[in-house]
């Protein structure tokens, strides 16, 4: 009896190796190969305005203020100004809601394709703001519906440059006749068919100098194109 007891152990031993291994092997065969990566879609527009030959600060003329001529330009409220020069990089060519006395909205459409605006997509744009002003990005779906997100960029001391992602943002439905908010959170919109891209200011700008605008400069969307 006392020499059987190694082998027995042995055996025992043996045993549970060979049921750790297939235990271990299983769930790999039951995961299969590994799922693709996400990628990261491609620069779908960019606008960066485009200043008249007078030049200096004045109302946006959609036929003249773009300098992409696949997009359409869409003004949503009053007054919105055009101003700043491309030779000054301290005040860039630019949108500005300083004389809005409503809240205001600016969106840009491509001519032949929608938008994708799914998986990784995202907007950079620059901006600059004065007092608790805050830039909104806005987007008008296929069938008419508008919509404005909970992000928010805008630096009172400077123009910066920011990038964020539309699947982290949260989006309340926007009437556009008054550019007011509707309702409550929109869960899950469908971001596969944008017709227009663009941005918000919620509350009515306070004028020249200090108190109450946004500005605007260049914005950029990177998603994937879809036939109209």
């Amino acid at each position: 009896m006392l020499r059987a007891k190694p082998a027995a152990l042995l055996i025992a031993l043996l045993a549970s190796g060979l049921s750790s291994t297939a235990a271990a092997q299983e769930p790999a065969r039951g995961r299969g190969a590994a799922p693709p990566r996400v990628a990261r879609p491609p620069l779908f527009f960019r606008e960066e305005w485009k200043q008249t030959a007078a030049g200096g600060e004045h109302p946006v003329n959609p036929a003249e203020a773009l300098s992409n001529p696949n997009l359409e330009l869409k003004l949503y409220g009053k007054e919105i100004l055009l101003t700043g020069s491309a030779q000054d990089e301290n005040n860039p060519i630019h949108l500005w809601t300083g004389t809005c006395t409503t809240p205001c909205a600016v969106a840009l459409r491509d001519k032949t394709n929608y938008g994708d605006l799914t998986g990784l997509a995202r907007i950079r744009w620059t901006t600059k703001v004065s007092g608790f002003h805050q830039v909104r990005p806005i987007v008008k779906l296929a069938d008419g519906t508008w919509l404005v997100g909970d992000h928010t960029d805008g630096s009172t001391l400077d123009w910066l440059q920011s990038d964020f992602s539309l699947a982290d943002v949260r989006w309340l439905r926007l009437d556009i006749a008054s550019v007011v908010t509707k309702g409550t959170i929109v869960e899950k919109p469908d971001l596969g068919k944008v017709d227009e891209i663009g941005f918000v200011d919620l509350m009515p700008g306070s004028g020249h100098g200090p108190g109450g605008w946004i500005d605007v400069a260049a914005i950029e969307v990177f998603g994937k194109p879809v036939k109209r």
